[in-house]
């Protein structure tokens, strides 16, 4: 089921009919609007998170589901498309991630769909309604750059990638800014597609970040089965199970004093299948990932998704394997390729990368200055956005803050295009 707000109708500004803003859209308070896409789990868990962090921060801050902007037949398309794609036809789904990356019939098609969802999202975003509009949803970042390039949004617009690896489906040179989890996806990124990337973070709660309790650890592993000598390689599938996921449960099988933990998230048939293995023990979805996260000792991921950048927040070893087609192997390869997560091709290296990763025991990612972060790089564009409109509505500016200025790339619109 989707948990997804919408925006209340209270949320709504009405535009001078001179052109100018009103004294209430000068006045009111901050507004966000955070769009996610329901294909998975991890586009949605990131805009919660910085809806969560906005909030705190004073923003009134909303999210809405991306999908919701499209026909149902379409809506079943991304969803059911990706989920069979890429967990029945892995082929396929390299290919229409191949050739996304390039002008093709499949770039084509993908941006019809975008042109269609952008009439939906003008209606959302129209007027003066937010100060900032933030998306963690690819094909959203593609519809609001046209929303920018038309002129019907001219509030600044947020790409927050939570994918390891850029993709040219999450770059649109008039997007405002482009946030990325780490440094390695921003320079990969700025680097491939001449559009300023910026690290802003992860986006996860902070039961993550939380220290390890050693009874509460001992105590689930325990529950689970886990004997104290041996090691728990938590094995994580998305929310949907996809991938051979039985493939990497038999290789972490041959592992030496290993037992796996395999999250099937709803996967009800994956987990049942796993159950009837030895050794092996097969969990359906669970809220309690940060505990299970504490208990591990190695993640082990095939996409690297919200659940990798979960394990960074706690600090849990990685290891990409049986890794999804398409953005599952780019992202393999990014993680590698950054020294996050070594990426092995068989079960025999796969047992080395387990046994050093574990060894490594738990290593947090540096944490960034505070106004780094996402949800303070979204503020700080709304506080820009909310002086420009207290201005042309005749307001004199407010005196100027004395904390630590935010840190913000240059707009993209000032690069060079993608090509």
């Amino acid at each position: 089921m989707r948990v997804l707000q919408s925006p209340s109708p209270d949320h709504t500004s009405t535009p001078s009919s001179t052109g100018t803003p009103s004294t209430d859209t000068a006045t009111r308070p901050l507004r966000a609007l955070v769009i996610t896409g329901s294909v998975g789990a991890g586009h949605n868990g990131a805009a919660r998170e910085l809806v969560e962090r906005l909030s705190a921060r004073g923003v009134e801050a909303t999210y809405r589901d991306y999908l919701d902007a499209l026909p149902r037949r379409y809506q079943r398309l991304l969803r059911d498309g990706y989920a069979f794609s890429a967990g029945r036809a892995p082929r396929v789904f390299d290919w229409l991630f191949r050739n996304e990356e390039r002008d093709s019939v499949v770039r084509s098609l993908t941006l019809y769909l975008c042109r269609l969802a952008s009439r939906e999202l003008a209606r959302w975003t129209g007027g003066e309604r937010y100060d900032v509009v933030v998306t963690t949803f690819p094909f959203a970042a593609q519809s609001l750059g046209m929303l920018k390039e038309s002129g019907a949004l001219t509030a600044p617009v947020v790409c927050y990638l939570t994918d390891p690896a850029p993709h040219r489906l999450w770059v649109h040179p008039l997007v405002d800014v482009h946030l990325t989890v780490t440094q390695a996806t921003a320079t990969e990124g700025s680097a491939r597609y001449r559009v300023p990337m910026s690290a802003a973070g992860p986006l996860a709660p902070a039961a993550f970040a939380a220290p390890v309790d050693p009874a509460a650890r001992r105590a689930l592993r325990a529950e689970l089965g886990v004997p104290a000598d041996q090691r728990m390689a938590l094995l994580t599938t998305g929310s949907m199970g996809l991938g051979d996921v039985l493939a990497g449960v038999r290789a972490l099988r041959t592992v030496p004093g290993t037992v796996p933990v395999v999250l099937c998230g709803r996967n009800e048939q994956l987990r049942r299948r796993i159950s009837a293995l030895s050794g092996v023990v097969a969990l359906g979805w669970r809220t309690d990932v940060p505990a299970l996260m504490a208990a591990a000792d190695v993640l082990v991921h095939n996409a690297g998704g919200l659940s990798l950048t979960e394990a960074m927040v706690a600090g849990l070893p990685a290891v990409s394997y049986e890794v999804l087609s398409g953005h599952g192997r780019a992202n393999a390869a990014t993680l590698a390729a950054a020294g996050l997560a070594p990426w092995p091709r068989d079960p025999a290296r796969l047992a080395q990368a387990i046994a050093r990763q574990a060894a490594r025991g738990r290593v947090h990612l540096p944490p960034l200055p505070e106004h780094r972060q996402a949800a303070a790089v979204v503020t700080e564009l709304a506080l820009r956005r909310r002086e420009e409109l207290r201005t042309a509505a005749g307001h004199p500016p407010r005196p100027a803050r004395r904390e630590r200025p935010t840190v913000i790339a240059e707009p993209a619109a000032n690069s060079a295009r993608i090509s």
